[in-house]
């Protein structure tokens, strides 16, 4: 899939919905210091494993913050995820998520948490929750995609090629998406993948 981008206009940020743009200032060990942070939702991350192909579900979108510091990089390559604003559990928020972005039905209790993590901790530092879950094609009930107007297109990146597309440079991809990676080849075996 091409992404042709157009039109691209910069402005100052006034009315926000999901970020809050702030200016702190402080006194740290008796010097007085000022720094520019922007308040964030928390989020939720979903590692997917698709059983019988053996490999992970990606979701694939345009990030303008990444594009603005590479235009070279017009996807990214990220896990199923979405903001924690809604007032649902965790585990509601990512069985939402992977119906929406990705099409499957995983049942709550098919939905593991892994670990939580701090992200943009020089910017944001909100949390995102990671967790796990495994999905076949017994449990698709639509295409994914996300909605009202995301823009996402799925790719399974087969189990083998792990390695290789961590180390893979022309690839913009999230830190969770990596530290998930590791996750599940440390614990295969006790997921019993093989």
């Amino acid at each position: 899939m091409t992404n042709i981008i157009e039109d691209l206009k910069i402005s100052e940020l006034k009315d926000t919905k999901y970020i809050h743009p702030l200016k702190v200032t402080f006194l740290q060990n008796g010097k007085n210091k000022t720094w520019e942070a922007v308040k964030s939702h928390n989020s939720v991350a979903v590692l997917l494993y698709h059983v019988e192909k053996k490999a992970f579900l990606l979701v694939k979108q345009f990030r303008v913050p990444v594009f603005l510091n590479d235009n070279s990089k017009t996807f990214t390559y990220e896990l199923c995820a979405g903001l924690v604003d809604k007032d649902k559990s965790l585990e509601e928020i990512a069985q939402e998520e992977i119906d929406e972005e990705c099409g499957y039905f995983v049942e709550l209790n098919n939905i593991s948490k892994i670990t939580s993590f701090y992200t943009n901790v020089g910017i944001s530092g909100a949390c995102q929750y990671l967790f796990f879950a495994k999905i076949d094609e017994s449990m698709k009930i639509h295409d994914g995609g996300g909605v009202n107007d995301e823009e996402i297109e799925l790719m399974f990146l087969p189990i083998e090629q792990v390695d290789e597309f961590i180390f893979d440079e022309s690839k913009a991809k999230t830190p969770g998406l990596m530290f998930g990676f590791y996750w599940f080849l440390k614990n295969r075996d006790i997921l019993g993948v093989k």
